[in-house]
């Protein structure tokens, strides 16, 4: 984790990001596609800088609304992240994030927001986002927290406190696991082997559009937006899967 910490985004994030954030050693873009959704063009303005150098290779795209923020995902399509502002001007509180995450399960959404309170924090995981980046954090921070999610961590800031009753989240993630049908926990159980959606086609003798259907279903009863977090919370209850 990363602590908060740093200028204003709209001060800091608008001179010229430093080139050596890249992914890796090799210049390679972990990421292709990012939709930056915020109402204020100066922090659209600010996280593209980053981003674009960051990750040199990978496409931009902006919003001003969740609607329209909807309307280029539905559009565009094969998004690798999203970032949203927690204020949006058509959305109250995390109805925006919720609008999202039940339209496009498999699609990271990270929120964004100059309020860095345990609550709102802990109330945009629970609502399923892949993270928490306060506005505040500095250019280098806030690439590596991108960094993190897309390796498949659920990144907060580093001085959040989980809220009470953190205690049952393996009673929640059973819970959650057990709304699943037959076939989807067959599907999981190949996708924790590490099997790929061809893979498991084949295995099952069914179709790849089967597949991709039963994978975004099992994201989203578990409240994941990867496969790599579906993984990760099975293997937190030592789930097996059905012979």
């Amino acid at each position: 984790m990363i602590a908060a910490g740093g200028a204003s985004l709209t001060t800091t994030l608008l001179s010229r990001a430093p080139k050596d954030l890249l992914v890796d050693d090799t210049g390679r873009s972990g990421v292709e596609r990012v939709l930056i959704a915020d109402d204020h063009p100066l922090v659209r303005d600010g996280l593209r800088t980053v981003i674009a150098v960051a990750f040199d290779q990978a496409d931009l795209f902006e919003a001003s609304s969740v609607a329209e923020a909807i309307e280029i995902i539905e559009r565009e399509r094969d998004f690798d992240l999203v970032l949203l502002d927690l204020n949006m001007p058509d959305a109250q509180g995390f109805s925006g994030l919720v609008a999202l995450r039940s339209r496009f399960p498999a699609l990271p959404v990270v929120m964004v927001s100059a309020a860095v309170d345990g609550q709102v924090v802990g109330a945009a995981i629970a609502n399923g986002a892949a993270g928490f980046i306060p506005k505040s954090l500095k250019r280098s921070q806030i690439v590596a927290a991108i960094q993190s999610i897309l390796a498949g961590n659920i990144y907060v800031p580093e001085d959040f406190a989980p809220p009470a009753g953190a205690t049952g989240e393996i009673e929640d993630i059973r819970r959650r696991l057990d709304t699943l049908t037959p076939q989807q926990r067959v599907v999981l159980g190949l996708v924790v082997a590490g099997k790929l959606n061809k893979q498991i086609a084949y295995e099952l003798d069914v179709s790849m559009t089967t597949v991709k259907a039963h994978v975004s279903a099992i994201l989203a009863k578990l409240n994941v937006y990867s496969r790599t977090q579906a993984v990760i919370l099975a293997n937190r209850i030592g789930f097996i899967p059905p012979q």
